[in-house]
């Protein structure tokens, strides 16, 4: 059941005790963010009688921060976030990644280049729908209506602001900005809106899932790092079609290519994360001496991992000067540090430091 059907919203709206009472005994209810007056009457079934999955609840929001929810069926309900695809569930591949990074165990050997086949991944991203399609100026279009669809339906469930003309070209320059560092008063300056609407507008756009602030990693022993947010786009399919890339673009533009694969990088691992029994915590490191990891990852309070990305072929002793820091920042919790890279080596490099071929990310550790 969806409530994108308007008569069915009508009646949960204006009657939610009986529209609940008169559901199956097992139910999917779909958009669930539209209608928050049932959240009540579903605790109130879920109170008389426990059973696990027999309410599945499915939005494009995160349901907590939906105005009007008077209940959040705190200790009644499990949250999942459903991510786009992963390369390894397109390619069929066994995630293994992450288990031989906090394990600092990485297989030696040669592989092919990836070249023009990376930037294809890139730009296709992982929405299903969109890779169904056959052409890349299909997914594009698919993916520039999604973010149409979001921000006038979905965003509008988040929040009561009169106008939202401003939200669509913020969500292009965010992706112009991803892998960067947070910073409101650039994002701001197109625009003729205060920081603080700048900043809410991008806690609107987390909320719907285009993106995302990456927070810092620190330890209280260290007072120069640098404890700003990244900005990260929540799909590079999408980050492309508002940027109007396409695979060949990323391929001649190096400069392009750089911070939209560190996205990617990202993106691929929270997704192959979502799946571990135990959670993963995502941040990223900088001092203010300009050290920095991409992505710091943390199991636990028992291990440090950092993952710095490359869109070259090629990998030297500089490109570990981040991971080395991390590593000395962490001490004994720190597991290994990958300099990801499309070239065609895998080894070690220092200490608990490796040169990995970017595809090993997907295709096994």
């Amino acid at each position: 059941m969806t409530f994108d059907d308007e008569a069915v919203t009508r009646t949960a709206r204006n009657d939610p005790v009986g529209f609940v009472d008169a559901l199956p005994q097992k139910v999917i209810l779909d958009e669930v963010q539209r209608v928050p007056e049932i959240f009540t009457s579903l605790k109130a079934a879920i109170d008389q009688r426990r059973t696990a999955g027999r309410f599945i609840l499915t939005g494009s929001a995160h349901v907590p921060f939906v105005p009007g929810v008077a209940d959040s069926l705190a200790g009644r309900m499990g949250i999942l976030q459903l991510h786009p695809l992963s390369r390894c569930e397109i390619e069929n591949a066994r995630p293994r990644f992450l288990d031989a990074l906090f394990g600092g165990r990485f297989r030696t050997g040669i592989v092919q280049r990836l070249g023009g086949a990376l930037t294809e991944r890139v730009a296709a991203g992982g929405y299903p729908a969109a890779l169904a399609r056959r052409t890349a100026a299909r997914r594009r279009a698919w993916h520039r209506d999604y973010v149409e669809s979001q921000v006038q339906r979905d965003v509008r469930d988040l929040s009561h602001l009169r106008s939202f003309d401003a939200l669509p070209k913020l969500l292009a320059l965010a992706a112009s900005h991803t892998a960067q560092l947070v910073n409101v008063a650039e994002l701001s300056a197109p625009f003729e809106l205060t920081r603080q609407t700048i900043h809410e507008y991008l806690t609107l756009l987390e909320r719907v899932f285009l993106l995302e602030r990456l927070p810092s990693w620190h330890v209280n022993r260290m007072s120069r790092l640098v404890k700003r947010p990244k900005l990260h786009m929540g799909d590079t399919g999408i980050a492309c079609a508002l940027l109007g890339l396409d695979a060949a673009t990323l391929d001649r533009s190096r400069e392009s290519l750089g911070p939209l694969l560190e996205t990617f990088v990202l993106q691929e691992l929270r997704r192959q994360a979502s799946g571990r029994p135990e959670p993963v915590g995502f941040l990223h490191f900088r001092d203010r001496d300009d050290f920095e990891v991409d992505i710091a990852l943390e199991q636990g309070h028992l291990a440090v991992a950092g993952v710095e990305v490359k869109a070259a072929a090629t990998v030297g002793a500089n490109d570990f000067r981040g991971l080395r820091k991390l590593r000395d920042a962490a001490g004994k919790r720190f597991a290994a540090g990958v300099v990801l890279y499309d070239g065609t080596g895998a080894g070690k490099f220092d200490d608990r430091l490796f040169a990995i071929p970017i595809r090993a990310v997907w295709e096994g550790g």
